[in-house]
């Protein structure tokens, strides 16, 4: 069963994936939390877009991405797993946490250094927030990631089972919490204890500085109110605030072409640079 899985990782994944974003789509049209400015079709297209680039590029350079990695250090008895004898529920669980956190901080340094922020603003610049804005990353962002998570599952020893289970779980939750859905009040309250929810992630989308620098957090909640980013609600409320960046507002800067240019765009530099310097 194992090998089958381990054999047939990229089938499962693009299984799970279109599952997980058809039905956050359809909990959007049943259950819209706020009216979106863009069309859909022509923001869906582009974003999805760059899903289809980042796929290639990273099946190109790393063939067997983070699965490869956990086999790797597998077969020749690398990382703290295949020396230390624990449970597999422990090691397990252990891993998934050390991966999360992983990619917490990954995200906080994303947006703290210049040059990483240049990179990572293209999922920020979406000026609607949906469950297409969840897989919106520029491809360095995502090759930079890839290979950060390949040497701490090599550190970690990681079994494969585990690393597959941490790469679905990271991009449904994703798409989840960038879902336009409508938690009740009650329900958005338990659930953030555990999981990041829309409404805690939407904060972060916000257009204001000091709300995008709080809640950086994917799966795991626990981790904003650990290192002190988080921020229970946005000032504006959910309904009334902008989301997106100043700068790259106007539609044709939202063009997959645009998309893919971001990080070396110079139009409003200006304006992007006061924006966070400002915070």
């Amino acid at each position: 069963m194992l090998n089958f899985i381990i054999m047939h990782e990229v089938q499962i994944r693009v299984g799970v994936f279109a599952g997980i974003f058809a039905a956050i789509a359809l909990w959007e049209l049943i259950a819209p939390r706020r009216v979106l400015q863009v069309s859909k079709i022509v923001r869906w297209a582009n974003n999805l877009g760059i899903v289809v680039i980042n796929t290639i590029i990273l099946r190109l350079l790393f063939p067997t991405a983070a699965v490869g990695a956990a086999i790797f250090a597998a077969s020749y008895n690398f990382g703290i797993f295949n020396f230390v004898l624990w449970p597999v529920w422990i090691e397990a669980l252990f891993s998934l946490i050390v991966l999360d956190l992983l990619i917490y901080v990954q995200h906080v340094m994303f947006h703290a250094f210049p040059a990483l922020w240049r990179v990572h603003r293209i999922h920020h610049a979406d000026v609607d927030f949906d469950v297409s804005t969840g897989v919106r990353f520029h491809p360095i962002e995502i090759l930079a990631s890839m290979m950060i998570k390949m040497a701490a599952i090599g550190v970690l020893g990681a079994a494969p089972l585990v690393v597959i289970i941490f790469e679905v779980l990271l991009n449904g939750t994703s798409m989840f919490n960038h879902g336009n859905i409508k938690l009740p009040q009650l329900v958005d309250k338990w659930v953030r204890f555990v999981l990041v929810t829309p409404d805690m992630h939407r904060v972060h989308h916000s257009v204001i500085a000091e709300e995008t620098d709080r809640n950086f957090g994917f799966n795991l909640s626990c981790w904003d109110r650990i290192f002190g980013t988080y921020k229970a609600q946005p000032d504006a409320g959910h309904r009334n605030m902008a989301v997106g960046l100043e700068q790259f507002r106007e539609p044709r800067m939202q063009s997959l072409w645009k998309l893919v240019l971001m990080p070396i765009l110079n139009e409003n530099e200006v304006s992007s640079k006061i924006h966070r310097k400002e915070k």
